[in-house]
């Protein structure tokens, strides 16, 4: 089959290469119809590794996907052919201990698409358990839901953090993820969000959403913002999307005595810590790694009406133009918030 493949770093090419179809008695057979493009996909296209994950031999791209269903194995009785579906892409151990604890997000033996060795979905077919396969209720779009994949990431942090109605939030970063957080934290209970960043772009399309409050670095710090808007209180909950270090400095001058930091962004080099800072105001500090019994409640949010994360979505491209999808995400556009690949239809 035809794929989109990271040969080595810097290099992606479109060619066949074989690929493993056969169907297990749990498992689907699906038609990929539209798949976006995630800064992990282009993480290992511009650095050839993230953290202990290294690209060593090619690789297919893509884990945010959605398709059809073309044929089921002979055990699943909870979906059949043509039902429209998106697909959770880590494959855990059931058996394993964090399965069994319920954190099969972290289980070492887990297999996610597009994360070395195992291939990606930037293909015309792939086969997938059913118990990791939802369908698509009718009003979300192949679009939406090849968009639940990484709104589960911000509806995981947001259940992190443990949200109380009325709560007051910061997220720091205002990409793909920061706005996704931003926008799960609201559905799950904040009255508000601040969201920074230094791109004006990508804070205006924030902005547009009820509920998030934009705050231009250019302009004027976080702090001084959260200062003036909770008269020196603090918010309830800071959540860091940037992954960058500098994010680090000052952090708990942001959030309130007995507040929590949520820790979503994965910096590629060390931070400085203030634990002292972190021990006089008791606060409680969480980390996100994927997600775990969530993407069903994102797709079902979605599905409701209360998310709308259309305008998240930039531009779609052809199978055939996925190079020059990924060099454009690559560049850094700063109107860009999600790009997708569209295995049938879509243009640039």
């Amino acid at each position: 089959m035809e794929a989109l493949v990271l040969e080595q770093k810097g290099v992606l090419s479109l060619r066949d290469i074989d690929l493993p179809l056969e169907l297990g008695p749990n498992d689907v057979k699906i038609r990929i119809h539209t798949v976006g493009v995630c800064g992990s996909d282009v993480h290992y296209y511009t650095h050839g590794a993230i953290g202990s994950f290294v690209l060593r031999e090619p690789m297919v791209l893509g884990h945010e996907a959605a398709g059809t269903v073309v044929e089921v194995g002979g055990k699943v009785d909870n979906l059949r052919p043509g039902d429209r579906v998106c697909m959770e892409p880590g494959i855990p151990d059931l058996s394993s201990r964090a399965s069994k604890l319920g954190i099969y997000n972290v289980d070492p033996s887990v297999r996610f698409w597009a994360t070395p060795p195992i291939h990606g979905v930037l293909t015309p077919f792939v086969v997938h358990p059913a118990a990791f396969t939802y369908k698509l209720p009718d009003n979300v779009s192949f679009a939406e839901g090849a968009m639940v994949e990484p709104f589960a990431i911000g509806m995981q942090a947001a259940a992190r953090a443990r949200i109380v109605p009325g709560d007051v939030a910061a997220v720091i970063g205002c990409g793909p993820i920061g706005i996704m957080v931003a926008l799960a934290a609201l559905a799950g209970g904040c009255s508000r969000v601040y969201v920074s960043d230094f791109s004006r772009e990508k804070l205006a399309i924030a902005g547009g959403y009820h509920g998030i409050v934009p705050v231009n670095l250019n302009e004027r710090s976080l702090h001084e913002v959260i200062q003036s808007e909770t008269e020196g209180w603090g918010v309830d909950v800071v959540f860091e999307a940037s992954g960058s270090p500098k994010a680090y400095n000052g952090i708990f001058d942001l959030v309130r005595p007995g507040g929590a930091i949520v820790m979503v962004g994965l910096p590629v080099e060390p931070v400085n810590f203030d634990v002292p800072g972190a021990i006089a105001k008791e606060v409680r500090i969480e980390t996100v790694f994927r997600y775990a019994n969530i993407f069903d409640r994102a797709l079902q949010l979605i599905a409701s009406g209360k998310v709308d994360l259309n305008p998240l979505i930039t531009e779609t491209f052809k199978f055939g133009d996925s190079i020059k999808a990924f060099e454009r995400a690559a560049s850094g556009r700063p109107t860009d918030v999600k790009l997708q690949i569209a295995m049938e239809g879509g243009g640039n």
